[in-house]
């Protein structure tokens, strides 16, 4: 018995056909000379350019956030406190009780000071309250009470001057 099988194994060898005869249609666009795999990729000329567009853009970003932050710098209003004064009342050796004003010169045109000293203890302790205005506003911009201990404090002498 001679008996003839016919296979569906023709199938895959059929499709294999027209898949070498694309490869071969695509090899011979290629130009002499030149593969597959530097077809695809980039040349150095393309990321030179791709690279100077993105460093532009990453630039003027840059110089946009650096205006933005100077810009909200610039609104931003500092207030004076009272620490000023109180650095200066420190800094002398001596208190004398009363009440003393000032003003911050030309470093701060618009603010004054006040400043009233009492003896809390008999030993030397002495109370300064401090009060920083600014011109036109009725509500003091800062106060402040500190303690300085001063022992070498005469009562009722002549004040000292700040400048």
């Amino acid at each position: 018995m001679n008996c003839h099988l016919q296979s569906d194994d023709s199938r895959p060898h059929a499709a294999a056909a027209p898949q070498a005869s694309r490869i071969a249609h695509y090899a011979s666009r290629l130009p002499q000379g030149r593969s597959r795999r530097s077809q695809t990729a980039f040349s150095l000329l393309e990321v030179m350019i791709a690279s100077g567009i993105f460093f532009m853009a990453v630039f003027a970003i840059l110089a946009m956030v650096s205006s933005v932050l100077r810009n909200a710098r610039s609104l931003r209003r500092t207030e004076l406190d009272a620490g000023m004064v109180a650095a200066q009342v420190c800094r002398t050796n001596k208190l004398y009780e009363g009440t003393e004003s000032g003003d911050f010169g030309n470093l701060y045109p618009d603010y004054s000071w006040e400043t009233d000293t009492y003896e809390v203890q008999t030993n030397g302790l002495y109370q300064v309250d401090i009060v920083v205005h600014r011109r036109g506003l009725a509500q003091p911009v800062d106060t402040m009470s500190i303690y300085v201990f001063s022992p070498d404090s005469a009562i009722g002498m002549g004040r000292p001057t700040f400048r």
